[in-house]
């Protein structure tokens, strides 16, 4: 198809542009404008919220359900492993290397792309393309302040890099700061409560213990204790231990009622520092998901966080490139990657009813 072929073309110009302008998260004003003005070029009527940019396509009827083509555009900062310019679109043959490349410069051009091929042709959906900022931390200035914005959806395509295959179904995410508390004493005398070992059953317990219900597609839910801090001086008994705990839940426990079963096993005190990102699933028969499937898509639990934790809908996340790649030197997506990931999506959203 001539529209595609052309499209494509720009979507990985504007994928070189991106990769050019820097756009860690809570910094991603340069690369908002660039997406922008890329939708106003082709005539998409753009918006803009803060760093984060959307458009809807003109045959918005109210009544019809929407489909919401979500990526981001920031990206973590780049590690001293780095043997290309990070901030340079390097081309070796059909390999593009640059920062944010494969996460997720590549599904956001992508899913532009299919946007505009789709936004002038007949659906039985409203169609929004929305490019946000501050997903590599989560950001209360992503996504999540955008979404009021659009009204009530349907569906949501989350473009992160999947090599095009269907995650439907993703952990969720929860940060907890734990406080064991004991008392002070000597350490050459049986004195005091000593806070580190009360901190350290704790965490044996969960090294122990799984909770049972157990997903087909995500597995257990995983406690891991990732910090630790206690005492002031070699021969005090500490009366406080602090420890952090990150926990990815699966999709058969909320992360409220995780936090309530840790609280009822553990001596410690227990802080989330979050209950919103919890874990997503669609149903196997869902549309989207039989379409995948009809597509030649394999289905797979995703164990890595994306935007999906934000949305309370029917979401699947699917994008060209690998997550391997992700945050990793030397970054890269591949230009067939692109012209498959714009093609599939067009496959994908062509004729669906939902």
């Amino acid at each position: 198809m001539p529209e595609l072929i052309a499209l494509t073309e720009a979507a990985v110009a504007l994928l070189e542009r991106l990769i050019e302008t820097p756009s860690f998260s809570r910094e991603e004003s340069g690369t908002a404008t660039l997406l922008f003005d890329f939708l106003a070029a082709h005539g998409a009527a753009p918006r803009r919220q803060g760093h984060n940019v959307w458009a809807v396509a003109p045959d918005y009827a109210p009544g019809r359900p929407t489909v919401l083509l979500n990526s981001h555009h920031d990206t973590v900062k780049p590690g001293a492993a780095w043997t290309h310019l990070p901030f340079a679109a390097t081309w070796d043959g059909d390999k593009l290397i640059g920062l944010g490349s494969n996460d997720a410069g590549a599904s956001a051009v992508s899913l532009l792309a299919a946007f505009l091929y789709l936004k002038g042709r007949p659906r039985a959906y409203n169609l929004i393309c929305a490019i946000t900022a501050e997903e590599e931390i989560s950001g209360a200035n992503g996504v999540a302040s955008l979404l009021p914005a659009l009204g009530p959806v349907a569906l949501g395509i989350v473009g992160e890099p999947t090599q095009m295959q269907l995650a439907v179904a993703e952990k969720g995410l929860l940060v907890l700061d734990c406080l064991a508390r004991g008392t002070t004493g000597h350490a050459a005398r049986d004195e005091g409560e000593n806070a580190l070992y009360r901190a350290l059953d704790d965490i044996a317990w969960l090294r122990a213990q799984q909770l049972p219900r157990v997903s087909p597609l995500l597995g257990a839910v995983k406690t891991t204790a990732t910090q630790i801090a206690a005492g002031q001086q070699h021969n005090v008994v500490p009366d406080e231990c602090r420890f952090v705990v990150d926990v990815r839940t699966n999709e058969l426990y909320s992360n409220a009622e995780v936090v309530d079963i840790l609280r009822q096993n553990l001596q410690s005190e227990i802080t989330p520092r979050s209950l919103r990102l919890n874990s997503s699933r669609i149903a196997a028969d869902h549309p989207i998901v039989r379409r995948g499937v009809a597509l030649g898509k394999l289905t797979y639990g995703s164990p890595t966080l994306s935007d999906q934790a934000q949305m309370a809908f029917d979401t699947i996340k699917i994008g060209p490139g690998d997550s391997a790649r992700s945050h990793t030197p030397d970054e890269f997506i591949l230009r067939s990657e692109i012209s498959n990931g714009i093609r599939d999506y067009v496959a994908l959203l062509t004729d669906l009813v939902i």
